[in-house]
C-alpha cells in the first residue's frame, strides 16, 4: 500500500468522519487542504475537479485509486485494514450500523452542507439568520429519531460497547449542531455518547480544531 493521501477540510463533517477511521486503524497518511471557502472555493479549481468532478471532499487517494463519498472510503479502509473494524461482520449488528449511519450522513448532513447554505443565500436570498434557522431545525428533526433509537442501541458507544461507523459519523454531525446552537437538552443520548467520545485520544486526534488547516 502507498502512501494514502487525504483531501479534506478541517471543518467538513464528512473529512471528519474518514480522520476518525483514519485515526482508529492508526493509518498514517497525508493531508491535503481543500479550502471550501477561500477563492470562491478550492474545491471547484480544475485542479481538484479532476480529481473528483462532484467538487466535493474528501477524497482518498490510495496508489491509482481515488475515493469520495466518506461512507464509501470507509468501507475501503475496513477493507485495507481489518484489525479494527468500523462496521461489524455480524449481520444484524452490520445493518443496524449502516442504517444509523446513514441517518446522519445521509439524511441530516446533506440538507446542511455549505453549497445548500450557499444557494439558499445567492438564489433564494437568504440571511445569515434564516441559515441558521434552517440548519437547526433540519439537525433538530434529525436529532429526535435519532435519539429515540440510540436509545435501544447504545452502550458506551452508539452501537453496544465497541466504536462503530455510527460514532463516527454522529461526533462530526454533533459537532456542527454545537456550531450552530441547535439546542440539546432533548437529547440526552446523543449528548452523552458526544461527551464521552470526544475524549477518545483517536476522536480528538481528528478533531477539527487539531487538523493542520485549522483556522485557515
Amino acid at each position: 500500500m502507498k502512501e494514502l493521501i487525504l483531501y479534506s477540510y478541517w471543518r467538513s463533517s464528512a473529512a471528519y468522519r474518514v480522520r476518525i477511521a483514519l485515526s482508529l486503524k492508526k493509518l498514517a497518511y497525508k493531508t491535503i487542504p481543500v479550502h471550501l471557502v477561500k477563492e470562491g472555493g478550492q474545491q471547484h479549481t480544475l485542479e481538484f475537479a479532476s480529481i473528483n468532478a462532484s467538487e466535493l471532499v474528501p477524497v482518498l487517494v490510495d496508489g491509482e485509486i481515488a475515493i469520495n463519498q466518506s461512507l464509501a472510503i470507509i468501507d475501503y479502509l475496513d477493507e485495507i485494514s481489518p484489525e479494527v473494524l468500523l462496521t461489524p461482520t455480524d449481520r444484524h449488528l452490520r445493518y443496524q450500523v449502516k442504517s444509523l449511519a446513514q441517518d446522519i450522513a445521509i439524511d441530516i448532513h446533506p440538507i446542511n452542507n455549505l453549497r445548500v447554505m450557499q444557494y439558499l443565500t445567492s438564489t433564494i436570498g437568504t440571511d445569515q439568520m434564516q441559515n441558521t434557522d434552517w440548519i437547526r431545525h433540519w439537525i433538530t428533526l434529525g436529532f429526535t429519531a435519532l435519539e429515540m433509537k440510540l436509545k435501544n442501541t447504545a452502550g458506551a458507544c452508539c452501537v453496544g460497547d465497541d466504536v462503530t461507523l455510527v460514532d463516527a459519523c454522529l461526533i462530526p454531525q454533533v459537532y456542527n449542531a454545537l456550531r450552530f446552537g441547535v439546542t440539546m437538552s432533548p437529547f440526552p443520548t446523543i449528548t452523552r455518547l458526544y461527551s464521552s467520545l470526544i475524549k477518545h485520544p483517536d476522536f480528538i486526534a481528528a478533531a477539527p480544531e487539531n487538523q493542520l488547516d485549522a483556522q485557515s
